[in-house]
């Protein structure tokens, strides 16, 4: 089945699992390189991998030892300024070819395995195009995505139809708070043990949704956090997407934002850069009035 396909490209058979080594390792090799010839890059920008470190990353791997010509490389968004890269680069003065050569080797095994984790998510879309509905339907609620909806069809279901109820696919998950009670006494709150694959994508997409300004993750982590801090506020939040996730499934309807204070301008914007990802894929995006939402 195309279904089945799908879920066996999909971290089933994962390149990074496959080569032992992944993103995330090579960003913190990356760090700890750094850290090792006293360039503090990261302690100015909050992702190594993102759009201006990678070019002032790479600049640095072609022997350029100017730290004022790196800092022109980063993106004006960057919060942190021209002085101050200046400053955490300026060790680059005097660093050894042996780690510019390193750097550029990091480089080039994380582009590697990116156009690899781009070819299986293209193999994916296309396996899953008749259901491209459920995976734009998905890919609307915050901190999910096209590549998370995709991943979460693969593991429950088109209709999420082996699951009766909401409770049912949040036990499978094991997205439920577990609470070990005795004598009225609370020994702890961890969840049962459940899908990892799944529980990894729930949390990601709770960490990711409770910072979008304005929405109901939002105001639920604000309102939990203090009480209950931050990784079981999360785990609450996690646990909602999942019965979220059935309700949009198995009952065919959308997701609807409920913050009051989320702008039109945001709304645009999240759904430009959705559209922008399924096209990306070989989706034919269509705009139809919503028949049904669901608040969060």
């Amino acid at each position: 089945m195309q279904f089945e396909d799908a879920r066996a490209r999909r971290g089933w058979v994962n390149p990074q699992k496959q080569a032992g080594v992944g993103v995330e390792d090579i960003a913190n090799h990356l760090e700890a390189m750094l850290e090792e010839v006293h360039i503090k890059l990261s302690s100015l920008v909050s992702d190594l991998l993102g759009v201006s470190a990678r070019r002032m990353l790479h600049a640095l791997a072609e022997g350029e030892t100017d730290p004022a010509v790196l800092a022109t490389r980063a993106d004006g968004r960057l919060r942190a300024t021209p002085e101050q890269l200046c400053d955490v680069l300026g060790a680059c003065q005097e660093l050894n070819p042996i780690y510019r050569r390193l750097l550029k080797m990091a480089l080039e095994d994380l582009h590697v395995i990116e156009k690899q984790i781009g070819q299986l998510d293209q193999e994916m879309a296309d396996l899953l195009r008749p259901y491209q509905d459920q995976v734009q339907r998905l890919a609307e609620v915050p901190g999910l995505g096209v590549d998370s909806a995709q991943q979460i069809i693969a593991e429950v279901g088109v209709t999420a139809a082996t699951f009766p109820s909401e409770r049912d696919l949040s036990l499978w998950v094991g997205a439920c708070p577990g609470d070990n009670e005795s004598a009225g006494v609370s020994h702890g709150h961890r969840s049962p043990k459940g899908n990892r694959q799944m529980r990894r994508l729930l949390n990601q997409a709770a960490n990711a949704a409770v910072k979008y300004k304005g929405s109901i993750f939002q105001i639920l982590y604000r309102r939990y956090v203090p009480r209950l801090g931050h990784n079981q506020t999360i785990g609450v939040i996690a646990h909602r997407l999942c019965r979220l996730v059935w309700k949009i499934l198995n009952r065919g309807v959308r997701y609807e934002e409920r913050g009051p204070s989320l702008s039109q301008r945001s709304r645009h914007q999240r759904a430009a850069r959705m559209i922008r990802e399924l096209r990306s894929l070989g989706y034919r995006v269509e705009l139809p009035n919503p028949p049904r939402s669901v608040p969060a």
